[in-house]
This record gives structure tokens, sequence and C-alpha cells, in this order.
């Protein structure tokens, strides 16, 4: 049985922890998929890749009404979608070959299980050992349970961005960030979208305010069906149909079920073994990124409730540090976690919104303050009350607790945000302690922080 010094579970962040200071050590990479997990391949970087060329035929459609002569005027599919792959398939091959090129590193690509804490199934008719494992396995697609899916064709956020056509139907169902950023897609390439929510708004995780302000943003722009859940599915010659409670049906080319994602802890045979795992499916992890076995790390979507890359990344550079300076263990404290969704218009946030606040029972005051309230909103004619930051602060206004935008360039904007909340900066020296360039958009963010201070 072949023994070695470490085993990764998964080629996404996992394989990045692996550097130069890991050549005297002997390795194992397990990747039954592509190499670069979901990020690389079906996630982040592929969708952000459309949501670019998604905001151009947007932006066409809409400047007209600022005077400027523009239309849209179709998308050539093929070409939009084989560029973005084009780029993405060699890095994924280079990622391959680069590990399997090294020689203190050996590749199965083969599905790894545990036969005990520190053994694993290849997959491949053998067995290994290893000192220590970092499962970095990730998460899946979750598919909801509806009557009829298993026989109709469907798509995931897995497989639709490899579609051969663009459809001209399509029905997404999910309320979420994935199912938001790929109506965004569709629908600004050409596609009639409509979107089925189960709930009364979409992106519910958000801020209240900011999930009202784009459900009926998005409500304009592509059709949302809220409170509503498909009956089931079934096929009309080639189309795919979904029918309601109430006997309504929508027709569609293409149907794409994004309703999340779970972790694929279920799938390791970790029940052989003493790691934890949480009733919702994460690995238990302490701040240093340990399980509950010893010399078994986890890291990345498998164990954080956060399934973002930049999370995923931090996770792995304190399992890197961790194992190669086992006497001075780094803990993984960065507090608040923000995120973004790239859809129209954009959101982003960190910390806690204004229900958190009011369900946990803490002392708080909050502040708004719109786009259509600076000059560079005035320019872009913002609309009013849709687009804007909101704030979320400690009773006295002198903490970030929260902050919540939704807008064009709401990713950006939230970046001082995130700032102030990970360095502990008052609100007082980050709306008066620093120029804030004028009339840049930015202004909303500095203007929002001032209300705090009234």
């Amino acid at each position: 049985m072949t023994h070695y010094d470490l085993a990764v579970i998964g080629t996404g962040s996992g394989s990045s922890l692996l550097d130069d200071r890991f050549a005297g050590w002997r390795v194992a990479v397990f990747e039954e998929a592509r190499f670069g997990g979901t990020c690389l391949n079906v996630g982040c970087i592929p969708t952000k890749m459309f949501v670019f060329p998604a905001d151009l035929a947007r932006s066409a459609r809409t400047a007209p009404r600022l005077g400027v002569d523009t239309a849209y005027d179709g998308v050539r599919w093929r070409e939009v979608r084989d560029r973005i792959f084009g780029r993405i398939d060699p890095i994924e091959a280079g990622g391959r070959e680069y590990r399997r090129g090294q020689d203190h590193v050996d590749v199965y690509e083969s599905h790894a299980s545990f036969v005990d804490d520190h053994t694993l199934d290849t997959g491949q008719g053998g067995q290994v050992t290893a000192d220590r494992i970092v499962i970095a396995a990730g998460s899946r697609v979750q598919v909801a349970d509806i009557p009829g899916l298993d026989e109709v064709p469907f798509h995931t956020s897995d497989t639709v961005m490899r579609l051969e056509e663009l459809p001209q139907r399509m029905v997404v169902v999910g309320g979420g960030y994935v199912a938001a950023e790929l109506a965004h897609v569709f629908s600004s390439l050409g596609t009639h979208v409509t979107q089925v929510q189960r709930g009364p708004r979409l992106l519910m995780a958000h801020d209240r305010e900011v999930s009202v302000a784009f459900t009926a943003a998005a409500s304009r722009t592509w059709d949302v069906r809220l409170d509503r859940s498909p009956e089931r599915v079934s096929r009309r010659g080639d189309t795919v149909v979904v029918t309601f409670a109430d006997g309504q049906e929508v027709e569609a080319d293409v149907l794409l079920v994004a309703t999340g994602r779970v972790p694929n802890s279920d799938r390791l045979g970790l029940e052989h073994t003493g790691v934890k795992v949480s009733d919702d499916g994460l690995v238990v992890v302490d701040a240093h990124q340990r399980t509950t076995v010893d010399g078994v790390f986890a890291l990345g979507d498998v164990s954080s409730p956060h399934a973002l890359k930049h999370v995923a990344n931090h996770d792995a550079k304190i399992v890197q540090h961790n194992l190669l300076h086992p006497e001075d263990l780094w803990a993984n404290d960065l507090g608040p976690v923000p995120s973004a969704v790239f859809t129209s218009p954009q959101v982003a946030s960190i910390g806690l919104t204004e229900e958190e606040a009011v369900a946990q029972g803490v002392p708080h005051r909050v502040a708004r303050h719109d786009y259509a309230d600076v000059a560079y909103g005035w320019a872009m004619e913002s609309p009013p009350g849709e687009q804007f930051v909101k704030l979320v602060a400690s009773e006295d206004g002198t903490r970030l607790l929260g902050a919540h935008v939704i807008g064009p360039q709401a990713s950006l904007l939230l970046q001082p945000l995130i700032q102030a909340m990970s360095l502990g900066t008052s609100v007082a020296d980050l709306a008066r302690g620093q120029y804030w360039i004028h009339p840049s958009l930015a202004e909303v963010v500095e203007n929002a922080a001032l209300h705090l201070l009234d």
C-alpha cells in the first residue's frame, strides 16, 4: 500500500495550496472531475465571463434613454461561448498536466473515499495511506424534487453555459444568486426568461430592502413568478412544460434548475472516520481548519457555510501554513464575509442585515443613500429609491456592523466598507478621514456613512 506525506481531495483551492515548499513531500492529489474545481469550470469565472457581454448587450438596449443611439442587434452565441471556454479549458488541462509532471505528486483521476481516518480508497481498485489529508471536495448543484423532472431534459449551472444554441425561451427555477445571474445573462442576450421563485422575493438571503428593490428591477426585465413552485414538468414535443398548481403553464426550450448547492461531504465515506459533519452537511473544522481527526484538514465549500471562492482561497492559505508550520498555527479569523451577485443591478453585501440585527437583539442604527442623490448617479439617471447604499451600524453610529449595496459597480463600492469593517475603522474616520473623489460614484458610500453621524 502506497503511503504519502499528504493527500489532497479536490483540485480547486485544494490544489492551489501546493507550492514549491511541498517539493520534499510525497503528495497524492485526487480529482474525479475537471481540474480547477467549481469556480474555474462551472462557477464564478465562466459566469462572470458571460456576465460581461450580457452587460454590454443590456447597455446597448438602455443607452437610447440618455440620447445615445445604440441598439441590441443579436448575439453570436457560439462565438461568445467558445471565447469563454477557449480560455478556461486550456487552463483546466494545463493544471492537470502541471500536477502530473511533478515528480513528487501522484495524480489519481478518480473518486477518493475514506476507509478509516488515514486510509483512502483510490477508486481504482486500491488503497493509499497518508499522514495528513486535506478535504477540499467542494460542493455540487442541488436539484429540486420536481415531479416529472426525471422524464424531461433539464440543465443546471454545470451544463447550461455550454448550450449549442441560444434558446428562445428559458424557465429558471430558483430565486438565489445563481438563478439571478443566469437569468440576467440569458435575458440580456435575447432569451425570453421566466424565473420561478417559491418565495415572495428574489435574493431573499439579502437585506430585505435590497431584495425588494432587486425583485422590482428584475420583474421589469424578465418574467418573474413569485410564490410559485412547479407542480410538475413534462414534455410537449420539443418543449418543456412547467405546470403550476392553478393549472397555468409555461413552455420553454430550456429548463434551468438553479435551486442551490450542497457540500460533497456525504460522498467521502466520512462515516468510517472520526471526522464530524454538521447537520447541514458541512465538515466541522476549528479555527485552524482542522477537523475532529488529527492530521485531517478541510477547506472551502465542503466545510464553510460561505460557498465563495475568496473564502476557499483564504482557507487554503490557512491550511497551507498550518501544514508547513504545525508549531505556529494560523487561525482563520478574518471576520464578516463579503459577497456579490453579478446580475442587473449588481448586489453586494457584508455583515448584518437590518433584519438580522433586529432578530439578534443587536442595538443598531441604519443609514441609506441613493445613487440618485450624488452627481454620478444623476449622470446615470439612476432610478430614485432603487439603487442605494445601506449601512447598519452600532447604536451610537460609530462602528459598522453591515453594509449592503444595490446598483452599478456594487461590488467595487462595497470594498471600502469591507476594509473599514475588517480593520476596525470608525464610521467617522471612514467618512471624514479621507478624500472622496468628486464626482465619483463612491460619494454614495461617503454620504451613507455621513448619515450615520447625523
